[in-house]
């Protein structure tokens, strides 16, 4: 995705009539443009052809309830058990922080609605390349997938493995371990079963997402025993700091990483049965479910231990679980966690590479990262490579204010395609239009902006992601790729 700027001056350029569009070495007069952002490797035409073909092709084979499950297991990964640590930090009282998660959720709701009738309206696997690459302009979708490998899932798969080995109990033998290594063994584990057979990976992703809610509910069942008298946060309430916007914004921007998977079905949407229905419902059902489950586990995790005792610490639920019943029912959350983690990983393991997948069949990458057989083999092998060498330079904390920064501010650019597409005339199905994108829009930018000057190095990395992708394209990438693709 390109930046505010950068975008902006793409669509002026693109929608003034009587001026040529210079790009990639050639110029377009005003005929060559369509309503669909043409590309430099194919048109429009045999582009919506392609998609509406891929849709509906050999991989097609995801039910909705692999959907919804896909959309869970990439939601509900490190995020919500290590967040509202450095969260409480920030705002200074529990409650503020359960403000913060319902915002979010809200957010992020709108979101999944904007996303849907993306997805309704483009129904094929690719996500924020293919929906930026056909409205806006190929170069913004170049850079969109190009974030995508960096932070969308390269870093994203990282922090979720990062945090499985930093949940693992202490035993002697991983005390033993390089620091890292269990994080990559994780990552390895999750390539090898995608990049198998996805009718392998599938049902065993199914199970563990099921097992995954069924442990998270027993916690929340057993933590609910246990109130009032057993939540010491309720007696200890800390002494309120003065509200800050500012700090407000961090804090929602840690907490969209942990719903930033709310449009994972849309990475997948050609594998899914009738993908124009199952893909919206899928990510609103899975993005309302989920919701409510961050929450309550919230209200636990803040809730249930002293704030004194939590406070910046990333280990927030393992220590709320202490606190309520001592080591047995820690063992317990810790036996959730690992589940929800590695269950993160596979997830964003099996979508990443589909949309790396969706930019070779396009031709703005090699054709080797496309399928072979039935997955992306190579496009999932370079994210694991990518994803263990992230683990061994990079901090969780460090980890979530770069990923929440960057993914913000690309979902943000997606939705605002909506807006393009309905002035340019099209019939888009968008439920409440315009508050979902509206909303999802202004907040999400927001909240990028305040965050960003707070926390200029995260924000510089985040823009510098945005930068080289886009340098990348400009250099001649796609050039190099259409030429291996005539040959």
């Amino acid at each position: 995705m390109v930046s505010v700027a950068i975008q902006g001056s793409i669509l002026a350029s693109a929608h003034e009539a009587n001026k040529p569009l210079f790009h990639c070495g050639r110029t377009l007069s005003a005929n060559d443009r369509s309503p669909v952002a043409a590309t430099d490797l194919k048109s429009a035409s045999d582009l919506n052809q392609q998609d509406a073909l891929s849709s509906d092709s050999s991989h097609t084979q995801l039910s909705l309830f692999s959907a919804i499950n896909l959309v869970a297991a990439s939601m509900i990964g490190a995020g919500v058990y290590t967040t509202s640590g450095f969260t409480l930090a920030d705002l200074g009282t529990p409650s503020r922080v359960i403000a913060a998660w319902v915002v979010g959720g809200l957010i992020a709701i709108c979101g999944a609605i904007s996303y849907g009738a993306l997805a309704s309206r483009f129904a094929a696997s690719g996500g924020e390349y293919l929906f930026l690459a056909r409205t806006v302009h190929p170069s913004a979708g170049y850079v969109a997938g190009f974030v995508s490998i960096l932070a969308g899932f390269t870093g994203a798969t990282a922090f979720a493995a990062t945090a499985f080995e930093s949940y693992l109990p202490s035993w002697s033998w991983t005390t033993d371990l390089p620091e890292g290594t269990i994080a990559s063994a994780i990552i390895l584990v999750a390539a090898l079963l995608h990049g198998v057979y996805v009718r392998l990976g599938t049902p065993v992703q199914d199970a563990m997402v099921v097992g995954k809610v069924i442990l998270l509910i027993l916690f929340l069942i057993i933590a609910g025993f246990g109130f009032p008298s057993s939540w010491k946060g309720l007696a200890a309430v800390p002494s309120p700091i003065p509200f800050s916007w500012s700090a407000f914004a961090i804090s929602l921007m840690w907490i969209s990483l942990s719903y930033s998977g709310f449009n994972a079905a849309v990475y997948v949407a050609s594998e899914v049965r009738n993908p124009r229905v199952n893909v919206p419902r899928a990510l609103w059902i899975a993005t309302a479910v989920v919701t409510v489950l961050y929450v309550l586990l919230n209200i636990v995790f803040v809730f249930a231990p002293e704030a004194a005792v939590i406070v910046g610490k990333k280990e927030i639920a393992v220590i709320a679980a202490r606190s309520l019943y001592g080591p047995h029912f820690e063992t317990l959350i810790r036996l959730v966690l690992l589940v929800s983690l590695a269950t993160s990983v596979s997830a964003m393991m099996m979508s990443g590479p589909r949309v790396y997948a969706k930019m070779a069949e396009d031709g703005v990458l090699p054709r080797w990262f496309g399928f072979q057989s039935q997955t992306p083999a190579v496009a999932i092998g370079i994210q694991a490579l990518l994803s263990i060498a992230v683990v061994q330079v990079s901090t969780l904390q460090r980890l979530l204010s770069y990923l929440g920064f960057t993914l913000s501010v690309s979902a943000a650019l997606t939705v605002a395609t909506l807006f393009l597409l309905k002035y340019r005339g099209e019939e888009i199905r968008i439920p409440f239009y315009p508050w979902p994108p509206l909303i999802f829009v202004v907040a999400t930018m927001m909240i990028a902006a305040i965050a960003g000057i707070q926390k200029p190095s995260e924000c510089i990395a985040g823009l510098l992601t945005l930068a080289v992708g886009l340098l990348v394209y400009v250099c001649g990438f796609g050039k190099v790729a259409r030429e291996e693709r005539k040959g």
